[in-house]
């Protein structure tokens, strides 16, 4: 903290100079970037003049900041500045130059285009807003990862869902995807934060974002929400999304026309290119929501219509935005394995493939990348079917399944990578079905799974997001701001951990502790930093411990997965006989007790000893928070920010308390000693009170209950009689219940080749 006021100290006399920045307006990456200079600075009382890049030979003011944003500006301001050049002609890379001479400083940023100009513009911005501009020395950056994304589950109407729809962040949200304001601010964090990837996935968009001239009746006027309530019957592949129902009982959100709708999201994609930011739509099949029986379209896979429908409608949403960049597509969830002219990939050819080879014939120019995802298919199949597609063609892996807070280096692709070649590489789809609530921050942990991802002749980038919740707005909190905080703003630590540090693994943990204490400048920013890692690891350490590959068998914010077809609240009894995640190390149960009991050597982390870490990581944060509250004053984000920490810490100790509970109990399972079950007892009685605490800082937060579209409805207080059962569950088991057999094993990896 002291070298951070030494450079504040030093900052002000070089801000206190006249300013000029200097770079091409016409450039609208370069522009952003210059305005969030002029943010920065005019954030001093001081502003900055404005030049273009030809008068820096000609510019005498103090402090210079330019901006080259191609090969060829960034050769000529490196000349007038007698400067080494950029070190890389990557896509996105930069290099940053200071000169001090004469009594002037320039800071340049050299780019090698658009997208590396407004990065290394936002690094000037940054350090003028953190007030260490006078430590901004020569450096160069290139991308990492090259593509890094957001999966964006989107409700666009009743009658064209998401996947996500059955939920109440879902519904509340649908407004906002019609909002140029949302999308404004949305993409302007994606690009502060380093994401250049915006991919857009609903059930079937086609009837809300073009018109067909063959099926003009299909294109659908206003934005309509069901007055239905929703409910957790729902099925799991979408396949009832939309009920007769629902539809019988619709109100109007917002009055457009399909020529309106064509024109917000032309305006979305130019902002977004505008960004930096590529867009994608991603589609599951066979959905017909919005055009159904009309045409005679129907979700039959043999349908002729149908198919003539969807090539129709791919083609028209190819012409119909010329900088959409790509399509994604999915083998499922309502398509069934056949041999046939009509089998899953023929179908997806005659459609998506066609439909883009259709629109090509129009517009020879358009380049279309491709996105076939591994789900509930076969990398052989794929190829073979789509061998003629003549534009980048790419594959998508469930990377960490639906868990990225488990271990960083989830060992499911493995299988793949030999098969997968540079000509058809994959992108991993990260799915973050751990958390919708809280503002998680570990620097560490990102870094680290960053740092495993396969490498670029394997992966074409990444896009992260999750199933289960929406990232709009909040819907949550019970002191919401007006309007509503997006959740790329409320989680904001998070998202700029991600991605800054998928640009950039080895940024270093000074930005972020720099960052936090300009956030929030009340408390000591490094211990901010440290408290907030350690409450953060409390969920990659219970998820590896306790496994359930997709979200719908675990949510560990409840202990809970969707009460239909699966457990619901999970009781000690399905912790003694549950899984842990492959690939993590970790031992389960049955296995520690047979290990245990015959006097072998433990090969793998104990149950124990995930408790001892999850007790551990629970103590420093409590304890951290506790310090900080200290000087939290009255910014209430601060308070909130440290109630989610606390949260956490309270949650890593009731997992704590509730795995020893379970050792105790599998022991005594197999010994009958008394002692062992009044010890689980013992630990169950202090996995209640934690519980309890956990339950009330979280209803302090947030809303209870709600409805996730994954696990149904949630209810963290009122689960706690749940919790309280585990008790007598303890008390009243009967040695011998559990066998030594092996426990049934999920395989959802999405890999078949």
């Amino acid at each position: 903290m002291k070298y951070l006021a030494l450079l504040l100290m030093g900052e002000a006399v070089c801000l206190a100079q006249p300013a000029a920045l200097l770079y091409d307006r016409n450039v609208p990456q370069a522009a952003f970037a210059a305005s969030e200079i002029h943010k920065a600075y005019a954030a001093s009382g001081r502003s900055m003049a404005e030049q273009s890049l030809e008068a820096l030979g000609a510019n005498a003011n103090p402090l210079r900041l330019v901006i080259a944003a191609d090969r060829a500006q960034s050769q000529k301001a490196a000349g007038a500045l007698a400067v080494a050049g950029s070190k890389s002609e990557a896509a996105q890379s930069y290099s940053i130059r200071r000169v001090a001479k004469d009594g002037r400083t320039t800071v340049a940023v050299l780019a090698a285009d658009a997208a590396g100009a407004m990065y290394g513009g936002l690094d000037v911005a940054e350090a003028i807003r953190l007030g260490t501009l006078d430590g901004l020395g020569n450096s160069d950056h290139t991308a990492h990862m090259e593509r890094r994304g957001i999966k964006f589950n989107i409700p666009l109407d009743a009658r064209t869902p998401s996947y996500t729809d059955n939920s109440d962040a879902a519904q509340k949200n649908i407004a906002e995807m019609w909002s140029f304001d949302f999308w404004r601010e949305f993409l302007d964090d994606m690009a502060r934060h380093r994401y250049n990837v915006l991919s857009l996935w609903n059930l079937h968009p086609f009837p809300s974002i073009v018109k067909v001239p063959e099926y003009p009746d299909v294109a659908l006027d206003d934005v309509k929400r069901s007055l239905v309530p929703m409910d957790d019957t729902f099925s799991h592949s979408g396949s009832d999304m939309v009920r007769p129902v629902m539809l019988s009982r619709l109100e109007t959100l917002k009055k457009m026309t399909i020529a309106d709708k064509i024109g917000f999201w032309r305006n979305v994609m130019q902002y977004a290119h505008d960004r930096g930011i590529e867009v994608y739509w991603f589609t599951w099949n066979i959905f017909t929501f919005g055009a159904e029986g009309k045409y005679g379209i129907t979700p039959e896979q043999n349908n002729r219509k149908t198919i003539d429908y969807f090539r129709a409608s791919v083609r028209e949403l190819v012409l119909t935005y010329p900088l959409l960049d790509g399509i994604g597509i999915t083998a499922g969830e309502q398509m069934q394995d056949r041999n046939d002219e009509f089998s899953k990939e023929k179908w997806l050819w005659k459609t998506y493939g066609e439909g883009i080879m259709d629109a090509k014939k129009i517009a020879p120019e358009r380049r279309i990348r491709l996105i076939h995802r591994y789900h509930q298919t076969a990398q052989t199949e794929i190829l073979d079917a789509f061998k003629s597609y003549p534009d980048t063609f790419e594959l998508s892996f469930k990377y960490a399944i639906a868990h990225m807070y488990s271990i960083p280096n989830p060992p499911f692709i493995q299988d793949a990578l030999p098969n997968i070649v540079p000509s058809h590489r994959t992108w991993l789809t990260v799915r973050d079905d751990d958390i919708y609530s809280f503002r998680w921050g570990d620097a560490e942990y990102a870094r680290e799974f960053v740092k495993a991802m396969p490498g670029p002749d394997k992966v074409a980038g990444f896009y992260m997001g999750p199933d289960g919740y929406i990232w709009g707005r909040e819907f949550l909190s019970t002191e919401p701001e007006q309007p509503r905080d997006l959740v790329i703003g409320k989680r904001w630590y998070s998202f700029m951990l991600w991605g800054r540090l998928s640009y950039e693994p080895d940024l270093p943990d000074s930005v972020f502790v720099q960052s936090i204490a300009k956030h929030f400048p009340e408390v000591a920013a490094d211990k901010m930093f440290r408290v907030w890692s350690e409450a953060s690891k409390v969920f990659p350490q219970i998820t590896r411990f306790f496994w359930g590959d997709i979200d719908v068998r675990w949510f560990p914010e409840a202990c809970l997965s969707h009460p239909r077809g699966a457990k619901g609240f999970y009781t000690v009894q399905h912790f003694i006989q549950g899984q842990t995640m492959p690939g993590s190390g970790v031992l389960d149960i049955v296995e520690w007790r047979q290990n245990k009991l015959a006097g072998k050597a433990m090969n793998g982390t104990t149950p124990l000893e995930v408790a001892d870490a999850l007790a551990k990581h629970a103590a420093e944060a409590l304890r951290g928070v506790a310090e900080l509250r200290r000087s939290q004053g009255q910014n209430k984000e601060l308070r909130l920010t440290l109630g989610d920490m606390e949260a956490m810490g309270h949650l890593g100790n009731y997992y704590a308390a509730k795995i020893r509970a379970a050792t105790d109990l599998a022991l005594f399972d197999k010994t009958s000693k008394v002692e062992q079950r009044e010890s689980a007892v013992r630990n169950l009685q202090l996995a209640l009170e934690h519980w309890k605490r956990y339950a009330y800082i979280y209803a302090m937060q947030y809303e209870q209950p709600k409805l996730y579209n994954r696990v149904g409805w949630v209810d963290i207080p009122g689960m706690t009689a749940k919790v309280e059962q585990d008790i007598a569950i303890a008390r009243l088991w009967t040695p011998g219940t559990v066998p030594d057999a092996a426990q049934v094993r999920y395989d959802d990896r999405p890999f078949r080749k």
